[in-house]
């Protein structure tokens, strides 16, 4: 009869940011050693809190499956000999498999008659595998660096306390990380710093919260905190700022929360609302408070892991633990405003980019004039100037007091320190856009100059890190390269910058006076030509994203030098075409045509009307003649979608030519007129994409 299966390893206080990735793959590797053993299971259910991981495992199996296992052994004539008495090698066979010599027998394969060993296996009882199933979920963690404590030679990611392990309604015999399994749990380090006995799974989520003050489930918790922070909120009369990675911090840092709401004064707005909000939350995981015009007011919310019987203290406690902090930023946007970001930029005279691209200082002095070239590629009407001095700056508050104490201020205080300097609303935003997009699926810069000078800098790294041979490689990606990438895509695509992605990888590499180099480029192989392909493979990896096909995306790069956004109105067109119900046939077609014209080594044959001779042949003729007048237009205007959709009329044409007519007729004039037709037919599909590459293999 199933039972449930509970498994609880208490800790010291596990790394809160680690929390819910630990929990999550305690529960899978429990779950896929189960299944390894052929072990049936309804549902697992993960718990975790700061002081522990629990795995909840229901109407779980209490033997492993039984089942017969036929293993052959070696030929009759060769395991036993003239007499009928086992050979060497019948005697090994049956030493191997726990047979007595006198019980070998044997069966015909189909072929021979060969030894036998027919035996059950499987049925081993449940619980005397689950110590080996959890140690092994345990081992396999995704832990960092392991720590040891005491004299003992126990590794984990916190020395551990206590080993909970039921199944059904007996202890679990397992000694795991030096602790023997029993049934006792413990409660809030405060509340309830005292033993729970367990009598049986289902009681223990149940019994933690009622009697031992801890809400086990993360995401119960999680719910718990934001319904609290949100309350408390609202009732300083504005709205809590909740962001999921800040919200999964303050759950994996509490058991009983309880959400307090603190104040600060008010001069302490006159700091930039961005630096106040950092301050908060990665130094004191607060909850800022904003009003309904979404400006910072000057309040917090604080989530406490305790229900104090004088919640005051608590929040007195957190406003002189705050203030401090707030100061801090408050000195520091003073201090740097001592300073204008063009005298900040000398300074990255000092400061390394990498070692053989130079400095920070002569990044900036690259990223200015790639941005000039490409504004005037452009033909923006943005003076030349401004791109420019955006360029220039945008990388100066890498060196403020600000950005080195916030480091998610970067940007941000090159805005601010911007404007206080009196540069233009255009410069100023840049050097806060420039970073954008900063992770997928983020927003892009909402001026021009912005977009242009972040589109530079990443033109600048790519090149620049893959000249001197420091591509990503598997996993490793220090550079951050990936996400460059798409964001060079992203920008080029929904900018509608219409812009050659060669030429751009061009002019950023020959910014670099002298270019850099590194004996580990292959000689046949160009630096550009290296990020141009690395490039165009991440936007066949965003379009999978996006649930198109790879063959696509291939179909339409097999067009060379095309723009980004020419590659993106192609593909858009390409994938809506495939979905057309003539689509298969034609790709086929394609494929076939291909083929042909590759054997017969074909090229430049025209039609001549006069040869044509079978009615499909003429037909097909006639619908290219009036496609080719109908889709010509389309193409020169980028209309893919609307040229393909005409050309899907082609279907029956083309089916009824290739159920009709022989191509390869021994009439040479004829074949040749027969294959300048096909040409005519895969040219003109050509003009988009080669879409052979849609045909189902």
């Amino acid at each position: 009869m199933p039972k449930d299966f509970l498994v609880e390893l208490g800790t010291e206080e596990l790394p809160p940011k680690s929390l819910l990735n630990l929990s999550q793959a305690f529960e899978q590797g429990i779950a896929a050693g189960l299944r390894a053993l052929g072990l049936k299971f309804a549902t697992t259910k993960a718990f975790a809190t700061p002081r522990r991981l629990a795995v909840m495992v229901t109407e779980l199996d209490e033997c492993t499956p039984a089942r017969e296992s036929v293993v052959w052994g070696p030929p009759a004539k060769v395991a036993f000999d003239e007499q009928g008495k086992p050979t060497q090698a019948g005697m090994a066979f049956a030493q191997k498999h726990g047979i007595a010599t006198e019980a070998l027998t044997t069966e015909n394969d189909g072929k021979i008659d060969k030894l036998i060993c027919r035996q059950t296996v499987g049925g081993e009882p449940a619980h005397q595998l689950l110590s080996a199933v959890v140690q092994r979920s345990l081992a396999d963690l995704p832990i960092a660096k392991r720590m040891r404590w005491g004299e003992g030679q126990v590794e984990f990611v916190r020395p551990v306390h206590w080993l909970l392990m039921l199944f059904g309604d007996d202890v679990v015999e397992s000694n795991i990380l030096d602790l023997q399994a029993g049934r006792r749990t413990y409660g809030h380090r405060f509340h309830c710093n005292k033993a729970i006995v367990i009598d049986r799974p289902a009681d223990y989520e149940d019994a933690l919260s009622a009697r031992g003050f801890v809400i086990a489930d993360f995401g119960r918790r999680r719910n718990e905190v934001k319904r609290q922070v949100t309350a408390a909120a609202n009732e300083q009369g504005g709205q809590a700022m909740i962001d999921d990675e800040l919200l999964n911090e303050v759950t994996a840092l509490v058991e009983w929360p309880v959400a307090l709401s603190g104040r600060f004064e008010r001069h302490f707005l006159d700091v930039p609302a961005e630096a106040l909000i950092s301050s908060m939350k990665s130094h004191q995981k607060y909850f800022p408070v904003t009003d309904h015009q979404d400006k910072l007011m000057p309040c917090f919310i604080a989530v406490a892991n305790i229900e104090s019987s004088d919640p005051a203290q608590i929040i007195d406690g957190n406003e002189r633990v705050i203030r401090p902090r707030l100061a801090d930023a408050g000195f520091f946007y003073q201090t740097d405003r001592k300073t204008s970001l063009a005298d900040k930029r000398e300074r990255l005279k000092s400061v390394v980019f990498q070692e053989k691209l130079g400095t920070v200082f002569q990044k900036t002095e690259r990223i200015a004039a790639l941005g000039k070239l490409i504004a005037g590629r452009l033909n923006s009407a943005i003076p030349a100037a401004q791109v420019e001095r955006a360029g220039q700056l945008c990388k100066s508050d890498l060196v403020s007091d600000m950005v080195l104490e916030f480091a998610d201020m970067q940007g941000i205080a090159g805005y601010y320190y911007a404007k206080h300097d009196g540069e233009t609303d255009a410069v100023a935003m840049a050097m806060k856009e420039h970073y954008l997009p900063r992770f997928a699926g983020d927003t892009l810069p909402t001026t021009e100059i912005g977009a242009i000078v972040a589109l530079a800098d990443r033109l600048d790294t790519l090149v620049g890190i893959f000249a001197i041979g420091q591509q990503p490689s598997g996993s490793k990606d220090p550079f951050a390269l990936r996400r460059a990438s798409l964001s060079v895509l992203r920008l080029l695509v929904e900018q509608q910058w219409d812009l050659s992605l060669h030429e751009l990888l061009l002019a950023a590499y020959r910014q670099y006076d002298p270019p850099p180099s590194t004996e580990t480029i292959p000689p046949d192989k160009t630096t550009v030509d290296q990020v141009l392909t690395y490039v165009l493979e991440r936007f066949s990896a965003w379009y999978q994203e996006q649930g198109i096909p790879a063959q696509v995306f291939h179909a339409v790069n097999t067009k060379k030098e095309l723009t980004p956004v020419d590659i993106n109105q192609r593909v858009q067109a390409v994938n809506f075409f495939r979905q057309l119900p003539a689509a298969q046939a034609l790709a086929a077609a394609n494929k076939r045509v291909s083929n042909i014209l590759v054997k017969t080594k074909s090229d430049n044959l025209k039609v001549d009307e006069n040869q044509l001779q079978e009615p499909a042949e003429i037909a097909l003729a006639s619908a290219l003649d009036e496609q080719t007048r109908i889709v010509t237009p389309l193409f020169a205007s980028r209309r893919y979608k609307e040229a393909l959709t005409s050309l899907s009329a082609l279907r029956d044409a083309v089916d009824d030519f290739f159920d009709h007519v022989m191509v390869m007729t021994d009439d040479q004039s004829l074949r040749d007129n027969r294959l300048a037709l096909l040409q005519q037919l895969r040219e003109l599909f050509l003009q988009v994409a080669d879409i052979s590459h849609l045909a189902v293999k």
